[in-house]
């Protein structure tokens, strides 16, 4: 910093003097904890142009903090370069130089809490939402949306339809956020996936497995497919009408027997695991071999049903429907009183039928 007669402290405590006016005291009080004059710091606070407190929550580490722009400051009063700084402080030089020629003041100087509070400032964008403040875009975008284009596909057409019009461009982030706020209408039905709120993104960080120690498809025994050996079951949940209701099925492989699986007390995974239990006791234990499921919730105590039943359970893959074909392709009827048909319609292949089958179950 430039050696002059209210610099000739260390930047730390010229950093402790905003870090007590940010916390909310008095100039006069910050400047008796730190041990300066009250005219002292009153200069320090001339010269950064006040001190705006950052309310907007914790920034990105990607961004320049306060004590970047302290080191970038006493970096070019030592006269070092631009990339000795920016290595000292782990940013790109690019970064460094944009900061510089962005944050300076207008006499040249970089003070590092001017540069600080001019972020902080430009970081408010105080300003409406383009959606808001022009109302023939919100018609446009309202009409789009209800013929059933995706945000991404409106803000295509904006971008051709009016070039050079900055009032009627929107991206697809903008449609989103006015969607989900309330300001193109009622939320439910705008968007042709049926979403009414807000999908998560997690870019970079990987999803979590719904089901802990999995053991996939790939891994399931070969006897299993050739369907010469009975034994290797598959199996669904089904849900019923504004999810009131849900059965679990079970179909063998080889014989196609199909079991029925009664959920009275629900299908969170405790009810589940105790009515598969005791549904499949009556199996004989030479014929629970191998059980194949999808990666449904139900499913999460899968290995006290595996220690409990004697079936090694297989999961499927995410959207492998195919995996399990005989159960994913027997479909079930009523049938007057008669009860159920089962109606298999499996193409060939190892985890499909050959034939078409209709017996009652």
């Amino acid at each position: 910093m430039p050696r002059w007669a209210h610099n000739k402290l260390p930047s730390s405590v010229k950093k402790r003097y905003f870090e007590l006016l940010r916390e909310g005291h008095k100039g006069a009080a910050a400047a008796r904890e730190i041990g300066v004059s009250t005219s002292c710091g009153s200069l320090w606070f001339l010269d950064a142009g006040g001190v705006i407190v950052p309310d907007l929550g914790p920034i990105s580490p990607r961004f320049l903090t306060q004590d970047d722009r302290i080191a970038i400051a006493d970096g070019l009063q030592a006269g070092d370069t631009v990339k000795q700084i920016a290595a000292s402080i782990g940013k790109s030089f690019q970064t460094v130089y944009r900061e510089i020629r962005r944050n300076s003041k207008p006499d040249g100087r970089y003070q590092p809490w001017w540069a600080h509070n001019q972020a902080l400032l430009r970081r408010q964008r105080p300003k409406p939402e383009r959606i808001r403040s022009s109302r023939p875009l919100r018609t446009v975008v309202r009409h789009k949306l209800a013929d059933r284009w995706s945000p991404q596909q409106i803000s295509r057409f904006l971008a051709r339809t009016y070039p050079g019009q900055i009032d009627m461009q929107a991206c697809p982030e903008t449609i989103y956020r006015a969607l989900f706020a309330g300001l193109l209408g009622h939320k439910p039905g705008k968007l042709r996936t049926g979403r009414t709120r807000r999908k998560p993104h997690r870019r970079g960080v990987p999803v979590p497995n719904k089901i802990k120690n999995m053991t996939l498809v790939a891994q399931r025994p070969l006897e299993a497919n050739d369907r010469h050996i009975p034994g290797h079951w598959e199996g669904d949940l089904i849900i019923g009408r504004g999810q009131a209701s849900a059965i679990g099925t079970l179909v063998e492989r080889t014989t196609r027997y199909v079991k029925l699986i009664h959920l009275p007390r629900g299908w969170k995974a405790p009810a589940f695991r105790n009515a598969l239990i005791t549904q499949t006791a009556g199996i004989p234990p030479e014929l629970r071999k191998t059980l194949t499921w999808d990666q449904g919730r139900e499913m999460a105590l899968h290995e006290d049903i595996e220690a409990l039943t004697g079936f090694r359970i297989y999961f499927c893959d995410p959207h492998a429907p195919w995996q399990r074909g005989t159960n994913e392709n027997t479909y079930w009827c009523k049938v007057g009183r008669a009860g159920l048909l089962r109606r298999e319609r499996l193409r060939d292949g190892p985890l499909g039928d050959s034939e078409n089958t209709c017996r009652k179950a």
